[in-house]
């Protein structure tokens, strides 16, 4: 039987410094991290939190407050997630985090986090404030009306091409015990899909979303991307003692999109690190519509999504530009690409692939 890790003697965090010839080097004492108090962490996930340019690294940790590495630019990091607003629940009590997405659901510029918790709880939704400072939006967003699930892996992803991040988290308990009683939720859930309101709000979608989404089962890991290359956002679930999921995405909307996958130079050859900001207007009129990303190396939970980066257009028929900010400090700007393409950019704004994909696109006149 599992048992929680309150009473065990809290682990270390671990940081590697990549020397750029196939060997690592352990800096986690130079690096500050060695310094932070034992902690049984779960997930982690690296992104750029307070739009310095530096990458900065959140921690989801069980039964005990999350972790928020901040990059001090000069190769250590301190932990400032108390003082951020990302470690406790709202009313200020440590929480049993598992997986971790990171994303800007409401189109501020600003990267946002979620955290799935155990059961009993809610999950976690901390809008980002600018300035290193968070406001945990749980309630205020919608996700604080399911408490009884155990979530795990997680996701922001833009299931209807609307150009707004929808969520996505697997579930399934720990205890195999609770199966056939009544004092708890089953071994085996059903995921819980948001869908964004545009107004920093979700509505649950789960009960419309199919069998893929309400089926039970023992879910851990979640990972996303176009495996069919048809312009909708598909999901992998890892299942404990039993298959793995392929959910099809069939989404009828007819929107538009558009994905990026980069290529480095001077920066990593994945690009991994890269900020990719989209820019469309519904019409030469219109206000300029804005997302934001960042090609990142594992999420969710124990999970890797796909590294091509995708971007949901609405009816936009192409991208007015596409800006990269490598992770070397170059800046590559493209314009005018048209949309419902793979278009695959090396570090200095060559385009060495632009592969059509999926249906032709919407124009916004239908």
């Amino acid at each position: 039987m599992a048992c929680g890790p309150p009473g065990l003697q809290g682990g270390k965090n671990i940081l590697y410094h990549n020397n750029g010839d196939g060997t690592f080097t352990d800096v986690s004492e130079k690096s500050g991290m060695w310094d932070t108090i034992g902690t049984y962490s779960l997930s982690a996930a690296v992104a750029d939190l307070d739009n310095d340019g530096w990458p900065d690294i959140y921690v989801a940790n069980d039964s005990t407050a999350a972790t928020l590495y901040q990059n001090q630019k000069d190769g250590t990091f301190k932990d400032v997630a108390t003082e951020s607003g990302v470690a406790y629940s709202p009313d200020g009590k440590p929480q049993a985090g598992m997986g971790v997405t990171i994303g800007d659901y409401n189109r501020d510029g600003l990267l946002d986090i979620v955290k799935t918790n155990f059961a009993g709880d809610t999950d976690s939704v901390y809008l980002n404030l600018g300035d290193g400072n968070f406001d945990d939006h749980t309630y205020r967003s919608g996700l604080g009306i399911n408490t009884r699930f155990l979530g795990w892996g997680v996701g922001f992803f833009d299931m209807d091409n609307d150009g707004w991040l929808d969520l996505l988290m697997s579930n399934g308990h720990v205890y195999p015990e609770v199966d056939g009683t009544d004092i708890d939720a089953p071994y085996s859930q059903h995921k819980y899909l948001y869908r964004n309101l545009r107004n920093g709000q979700f509505e649950e979608v789960t009960a419309q979303a199919g069998p893929g989404i309400n089926d039970s089962v023992p879910a851990r890991g979640t990972a996303f991307g176009d495996f069919d290359n048809d312009g909708d956002i598909d999901v992998v679930v890892n299942c404990v003692n039993s298959l793995p999921q392929l959910l099809r995405c069939d989404s009828t909307t007819g929107r538009n999109w558009i994905k990026v996958r980069t290529v480095g130079t001077q920066s990593n050859r994945t690009g991994i690190g890269a900020r990719i900001i989209i820019t469309t207007h519904s019409s030469p009129a219109a206000k300029p519509f804005v997302q934001i990303e960042e090609v990142r190396s594992g999420g969710s939970y124990y999970s890797q999504n796909d590294l091509r980066i995708h971007f949901g257009l609405d009816r936009a028929a192409k991208a007015d530009s596409v800006e990269i900010r490598w992770p070397s400090g170059a800046t590559d700007k493209l314009t005018d690409l048209p949309a419902n393409h793979l278009y695959v950019i090396q570090e200095g704004g060559k385009i060495l692939k632009a592969l059509a994909m999926g249906t032709p696109p919407a124009t916004g006149k239908e």
